[in-house]
């Protein structure tokens, strides 16, 4: 995410709940992932683990950029 979506979710995320947990959760997703890649080797479950969180960080992104689209759009009107 680019400076002014993240400046878009620190002033959007209090008034909508949705956007502020989806956030949370992106960050968080991103620190397990952060810690499974680092690992030299992953078990069979592990691999499984990790391809599920990201596709649920990229579910979790698609719903974001789909609010960002409405609040960006207030921002020019």
């Amino acid at each position: 995410m680019d400076q002014r979506d993240l400046e878009l979710i620190a002033k959007y995320g209090e008034a909508d709940p949705e956007l502020k947990s989806l956030f949370e959760e992106h960050i968080a997703f991103e620190k397990i992932l952060e810690k499974m890649e680092s690992k030299p080797y992953l078990t069979p479950s592990e691999e499984t683990e990790l391809k599920e969180i990201k596709k649920k960080k990229l579910s979790g992104k698609t719903r974001i950029e789909t609010l960002l689209v409405k609040y960006r759009k207030a921002e020019v009107h």
